[in-house]
């Protein structure tokens, strides 16, 4: 069954705040191969929070995160994610479209500091596959 087209323009609920430390960011910057010494988070940090932002909404929508195929991520940013931030990010469903029995979800994320001040913004595309046939 497609995705329903009312969900363009939804805006879900922020995610729980997340405080960033040196030593998630450290964590963070192993997993990707590399050594972190101190200062600004990776540019790519932020999708710790867009992630846990996309669950929520596949959860809250019914979606399975097995179909789910992740075709894009940009992000955009106002200053740099520190040790010390406390987070969170609200995400937009903010296009869908489907091709060929597959749901096309065009997503933005607003990752915001305790402040409520904008710290980036991303965006992501989904690809939501149909039933295979058959099933």
């Amino acid at each position: 069954m497609p995705v329903d087209q009312s969900l363009v323009g939804r805006v879900f609920p922020p995610t729980s705040p997340h405080t960033v430390s040196e030593q998630q960011v450290s964590a963070f910057v192993a997993a990707t191969g590399g050594e972190y010494d101190g200062g600004p988070a990776p540019a790519t940090y932020p999708i710790v929070l867009a992630f846990d932002a996309m669950n929520a909404f596949l959860e809250a929508e019914a979606l399975d995160l097995f179909r789910i195929v992740h075709g894009d991520q940009k992000f955009a940013y106002e200053r740099p994610v520190v040790p010390g931030d406390v987070l969170t990010a609200t995400l937009t469903v903010a296009s869908l479209r489907q091709i060929a029995g597959n749901d096309i979800i065009g997503t933005t994320s607003e990752i915001r500091d305790a402040d409520g001040a904008l710290v980036c913004s991303t965006s992501a595309t989904l690809v939501h596959r149909g039933p295979e046939e058959g099933a």
